[in-house]
């Protein structure tokens, strides 16, 4: 029996041109409630070490989600979804879009998987009308953003480890799929060396050698 077709897409610089950590700081900050001085330049910096694959997954990861501290949900909404329209929408590449409806009309199920938080990503994979999103999770305390993560980061390894909890948490294994991913970083060599199909979009240098070296597919979304 052919197995059920599983399609995974990173989202930060494949199925949007940006990256939405960075995106969101610098929102924050033009909104006046990060201060410019303090966070771009450790924004910028922290945005190069990730690129290279050199940042530490908790130091990125804690980094970006304690820009959320100290409010409620309730208000974060207005600012997330200005976010949203200001600066996601207007980055997601028509080529991006036809992509992800492709694999929907062709029946597969379909999940995005990021680094970023789900926080801030959870209204993108919404927007796409994609009902299944794997991301690095946030502590709430009282309906409160406490500023820390929660649980498995999904990041480089993570990502993996993640993919099979989600699985498993749906009654399914790995073997039941056969798993395309589609990503641009070399952060996720570890989910694109364990899928079936993996798919370069507007690589890295790293991963366009990767890619290049394996006679794998590279895909240019832009």
């Amino acid at each position: 029996m052919p197995r059920q077709k599983l399609t995974l897409f990173d989202l930060d610089n494949t199925l949007l041109t940006g990256d939405s950590d960075v995106l969101w700081c610098d929102f924050l900050i033009e909104q006046g409630i990060l201060d410019r001085a303090e966070f771009s330049a450790r924004n910028a910096d922290m945005d190069a070490r990730y690129k290279a694959g050199t940042v530490r997954v908790r130091e990125f990861s804690e980094f970006y989600v304690g820009t959320l501290a100290g409010r409620s949900v309730d208000d974060w909404k207005p600012l997330r979804d200005e976010f949203l329209a200001s600066e996601i929408i207007p980055r997601i590449p028509q080529a991006a879009r036809e992509l992800v409806r492709r694999h929907q009309d062709a029946g597969d199920l379909i999940a995005i998987t990021t680094a970023t938080n789900r926080f801030i990503t959870e209204l993108t994979a919404r927007h796409l009308d994609v009902e299944h999103l794997i991301a690095t999770d946030i502590e709430i305390i009282d309906g409160v953003v406490s500023g820390r993560t929660e649980g498995q980061l999904n990041m480089r390894e993570g990502k993996v480890v993640r993919l099979h909890a989600w699985l498993a948490s749906h009654g399914r294994t790995r073997s039941d799929f056969e798993i395309t991913a589609y990503s641009d970083s070399i952060n996720d060599l570890p989910l694109l060396l364990a899928v079936d199909l993996p798919i370069v979009v507007n690589p890295d240098e790293q991963l366009a050698q990767w890619a290049l070296a394996g006679g794998h597919t590279v895909l240019n979304l832009r």
